[in-house]
């Protein structure tokens, strides 16, 4: 199919999505952008979170993993579901009883001014970080498969601008209240995409997907417990990860929580999130059986492992045809040379519709918590409400330019796997946070809340140096996800120490 006929597709989804923003963001002012004015449905969020928790990156990044580690992952969902217990009748809980609009607000009322800061600019750091990671993966799938086909060369901040300002046009004025809809939409079509990928191969190969997974187990594709504790892939670290990643990055995490804390009652905003850790499991695995698949269907049309010379090392790829098919790599490969042309129009759809949720709410979000958190614009009175629409507007505008820098800059890096780079960032700057939410609701200490940002620098910095020197610290022991609950222990242990015996309670239940 045709570079032109595939951007035309990408064209009239966009216009799909602006029809939905226009419809959305009509009368809507700043509450509606921050947080949906409070009246979200609970099952839109829920369905729609669904495209947010996985993104571009779980799209390719899972399937293509299968042929390193099996259904390893899986492991970590089961994790997921813990955590996301934690967040429904622990987390939620508070920040509707504090009628939060950044959740951030929960550190200033428990700890103070500081501990409040640091909370949001990690936030800040880490999302900026996560979702231009997750952005930088897709532009150059995009790239790779249709802009570079074209007569003249398109340069690949381009491809990136051009993606960041379609996304600028359907929130800048919504936001979260239109988010809350399109992420619905999306989540739809890469759903879609996904069981139309795997429905297709299943038939390509003549088998049933009964068979499929046995031949899978056959080849050592679908093994998902691994028993070696010094491991990586020990399930009980997998777990143990998975949970804290989901308590990290969904309940401590202000993109995520300004979507739950948008439905109207607490009760509703649990049961989109109980609702949304079961479909997530079912979501995952058959990720996973895609991926066996994918390298089933691949090995039959003739890939292979080759050792190449790359920089003066060798690496060893999976070769498809005389392109590289390994990794994240796989699935976009086999979907727009070997599939026909409807199931590679469906593919690039889906794979805009995993990347637009990771990207369009992340920058809301920055957008909020920058504007609510570091600016404080909620507590300007004398600021009109066009003001603070302006401002929000321009800072808006700012997160777009610096989601460009940081797309180059992972462009430079270059990682054949995104999604283990994004868990490697998520475990050195959500770590802080997971101590501060810890102490705060585990403890009833008071603490030194100038030295607070102190504590949450060294952490991860010790966290650097004991991963480096892991080897010679912990010998054949591995140490893989569980860092980031390292990181945030260190942060308990490090607030423990410049804490002090309340005089009173702490003001837990106070409003923000």
């Amino acid at each position: 199919m045709s570079a032109g006929l595939l951007v035309s597709f990408v064209v009239g989804y966009f216009l799909l999505l602006l029809v939905v923003a226009w419809y959305t963001s009509r009368n809507s002012n700043n509450d509606s952008f921050f947080i949906g004015n409070r009246n979200s449905n609970w099952m839109l969020v829920a369905f729609g979170m669904i495209g947010t928790s996985l993104s571009g990156v779980t799209f390719v990044s899972v399937p293509g993993g299968v042929g390193r580690e099996g259904f390893a992952y899986f492991q970590i969902t089961l994790g997921y579901l813990i955590g996301y217990l934690v967040i429904a009748f622990v987390l939620l809980p508070l920040y509707y009883r504090l009628n939060l609009t950044s959740i951030y607000n929960y550190l200033s009322t428990r700890f103070g001014f500081r501990s409040y800061k640091t909370g949001a600019s990690f936030f800040i750091l880490s999302r900026t970080l996560g979702a231009t990671a997750r952005l930088y993966l897709v532009v150059k799938i995009l790239q790779d498969s249709i802009f570079s086909s074209f007569s003249f060369v398109i340069p690949f901040w381009v491809t990136t601008l051009i993606i960041l300002i379609m996304i600028l046009v359907y929130t800048y004025e919504g936001g979260v209240k239109t988010i809350v809809f399109t992420d619905t939409l999306q989540t739809t079509f890469m759903l879609t995409g996904l069981v139309v990928c795997v429905v297709y191969i299943l038939n390509q190969m003549d088998m049933s997907l009964g068979s499929a997974l046995s031949n899978m187990g056959e080849k050592g594709y679908s093994q998902i417990f691994f028993s070696d504790p010094n491991s990586k892939m020990f399930f009980l670290k997998q777990i143990l990860a998975g949970a804290f990643i989901t308590i990290t990055m969904t309940g401590m995490d202000q993109e995520m929580m300004q979507k739950n804390i948008s439905v109207r009652t607490l009760k509703d905003s649990q049961k989109n999130v109980i609702t949304l850790s079961v479909i997530m499991l079912f979501v995952i695995l058959l990720f996973l059986v895609l991926g066996g698949l994918l390298y089933m269907y691949s090995e039959s049309l003739g890939a292979h492992y080759t050792t190449v010379v790359e920089n003066g090392k060798e690496v060893t790829k999976w070769m498809l045809g005389g392109n590289d098919a390994t990794a994240d790599r796989l699935f976009p490969v086999v979907a727009l040379k070997y599939m026909p042309p409807i199931v590679s129009v469906i593919f690039i759809i889906a794979l805009i519709s995993a990347l637009f949720p990771s990207a369009d709410g992340a920058i809301t979000a920055l957008t909020s918590s920058f504007c609510i958190d570091i600016l404080g614009i909620q507590r300007r009175p004398e600021w009109t409400d066009e003001k603070k629409k302006r401002i929000r507007q321009r800072v808006h505008l700012g997160f777009a330019a610096i989601f460009l820098l940081f797309v180059m800059i992972f462009k430079w890096v270059n990682d054949p796997s995104m999604i283990g780079v994004i868990l490697k960032v998520a475990a050195y700057t959500y770590g802080p946070l997971l101590g501060l939410f810890s102490f705060g609701i585990l403890t009833r200490r008071a603490i030194l809340d100038k030295w607070v940002p102190v504590v949450c620098v060294l952490a991860p910095i010790i966290c650097f140096e004991l991963e480096k020197y892991q080897k010679m610290l912990l010998g054949s022991f591995e140490i893989g996800l569980e860092l980031l609950i390292i990181n945030g222990l260190l942060t308990f242990l490090g607030l423990l120490l410049i804490s002090r015996k309340a005089d009173k309670p702490v003001a837990a239940n106070q409003k923000s």
